[in-house]
């Protein structure tokens, strides 16, 4: 693991592979963090120099004081990619990550190769349901809301079968830190790409939906792409 330093914060950053292949950015959801992709890094490894990381207010990432923006989150990964003099990179992004990914299609493509956009949407409606989740998850923090989100993210038919992978969801998410996570919850929140990514330079991507997604349905997915 190593520190970067982006506009007064420091993130959290792994890296794998061989500097010399194709860089490949990994931006995971909302209250989780860089092991999430533990279980694909040795195989991404072998033909990627892999860059994963904390975003800001989650993992072992500085949680400076909210509400944060989308491109706050995007800022930080041009900063990440300047710090290992990443002129281009390759971006892998789930729901929080496939919005970062979004943003930085849309102001900085220059940056980017092919991009995979997975679970995720230009916009998340609902801020009604979103003032809700940050109110509670300030109030209350993770242990309320953890359990929901593992049964979204997770069929109860795979969460019957994979016990270990759902225990390992549930510990991350209650690692995760409330006010990061309420921070990132109005990033999201206040996102609204439909416009500007149709206006888009154009740009190899990749999306991805879940039919038994809760959170990004995939018609949302279908929207984007």
């Amino acid at each position: 693991m190593v520190q970067v330093k982006t506009d007064g914060i420091s993130l959290n950053v792994s890296l794998a592979g061989d500097k010399r292949f194709p860089a490949l950015i990994l931006a995971h959801p909302l209250g989780a963090n860089l092991h999430l992709w533990d279980p694909i890094t040795p195989a991404l490894a072998e033909r990627f120099f892999l860059i994963s990381y904390d975003a800001r207010g989650h993992g072992q990432s500085h949680r400076p004081d909210g509400p944060y923006r989308l491109a706050d989150l995007g800022a930080d990964v041009l900063c990440m990619m300047d710090e290992f003099d990443v002129a281009r990179a390759h971006f892998l992004g789930q729901s929080m990550g496939g919005a970062i990914g979004q943003w930085l299609m849309i102001h900085a493509p220059e940056r980017l190769g092919k991009v995979v956009l997975a679970n995720t949407s230009p916009y998340f409606p609902g801020p009604a349901g979103w003032n809700a989740r940050i109110r509670s998850t300030r109030e209350k923090g993770m242990a309320e809301l953890a359990p929901v989100v593992v049964q979204r993210w997770l069929t109860a038919d795979f969460r019957k079968s994979h016990p270990d992978v759902a225990k390992k969801i549930m510990d991350m998410l209650l690692a995760s830190d409330p006010q990061g996570y309420a921070a990132c919850c109005s990033a999201l929140r206040d996102t609204d790409l439909r416009d500007a990514i149709r206006a888009a330079p154009p740009r190899p991507a990749l999306v991805i939906v879940g039919e038994s997604d809760a959170s990004t349905p995939p018609a949302l997915g279908a929207d984007l792409a």
